[in-house]
């Protein structure tokens, strides 16, 4: 069940700072966006899908054998309190001020638990090469449940890296059963050693508490760090949402667990698999 009246509108997180920050470079933070009630069933929900995963789990496998790192996607298709989150929190809203969408539709969710002392890095990329679909309106909210810093895997963010216009080539964040390398796309590029050459890029992060959340585009380069404490999880759930411009993409190199049989190179989304989650003024 939705929690009460208590989620907090998405209008009173999106002021004009949050927007230009955003549209300028890329990312920005959303502080205490989401309410204690939502936390409340992220929480109960991230600890079913850890206990009884969902069929699009990611089991990596701990480096050096240490700690534990649980990925899934797609949660919200079989879980229903991911569901109700993912259509009926602050974030649909949201994600229409940011965007300037009069639509938005949900495209996936997505889990990432780096449990204390896992060394596994989340290695630099951006996003949209992953996924079955184009067009500029494309974003992912971060929550976390836990406090982030640098030490338990703060994500961090090239600055203004979403207008370089270039798409990297995606590879996989770690080995473990039934995770594939990635079909070879020409049209991408390998991605720059970039821990190489910090100096050369305008690299940001922030401390995060419980219920706040980055927003970042689809093209900002990003990337985490391992979870070196010995007693702060670090639990963080993605939900990607689009916009007008955005339509069904059937190029070469993409996820194959976020493909759709049902639709067609330049089909809009609209669908069961990609719902509308708020037209207009209101939600649907």
């Amino acid at each position: 069940m939705r929690p009460a009246q208590s989620f907090k509108r998405g209008y009173t997180m999106i002021n004009g700072k949050v927007r230009e920050e955003y549209d300028q470079h890329g990312v920005a933070v959303v502080r205490d966006c989401i309410s204690a009630d939502w936390l409340a069933v992220l929480r109960d929900v991230v600890e079913q899908d850890i206990e009884d995963p969902g069929p699009y789990v990611h089991r990596y496998e701990a480096e050096d054998g240490q700690g534990r790192f649980h990925g899934n996607l797609r949660l919200w298709e079989t879980n229903s309190g991911f569901r109700d989150f993912c259509l009926n929190s602050p974030l649909p809203e949201m994600a229409a001020q940011l965007l300037g969408s009069v639509k938005i539709n949900l495209l996936y969710d997505q889990l990432f638990v780096k449990e204390p002392g896992t060394p596994n890095r989340t290695r630099w990329h951006n996003d949209q090469p992953y996924w079955a679909m184009r067009g500029w309106q494309v974003l992912t909210f971060w929550i976390t449940l836990d406090p982030v810093t640098l030490d338990s895997g703060a994500m961090e963010f090239i600055r203004g890296s979403h207008r370089w216009g270039r798409w990297f080539q995606p590879e996989i964040f770690g080995k473990g059963p039934g995770i594939e390398q990635y079909e070879r796309n020409p049209d991408y590029e390998p991605i720059p050693d970039i821990d190489e050459m910090r100096d050369r890029y305008d690299i940001v992060s922030w401390d995060l508490s419980p219920g706040d959340a980055y927003v970042f585009h689809a093209l900002t380069v990003h990337g985490a760090g391992g979870n070196l404490t010995t007693n702060v999880r670090r639990r963080g759930y993605a939900v990607r949402y689009t916009g007008d411009d955005v339509v069904y993409d059937a190029r070469p190199g993409t996820n194959k667990g976020l493909r759709s049989a049902e639709h067609a190179d330049g089909d809009l989304l609209d669908s069961s698999r990609y719902p509308v989650v708020w037209r207009g003024s209101r939600p649907i």
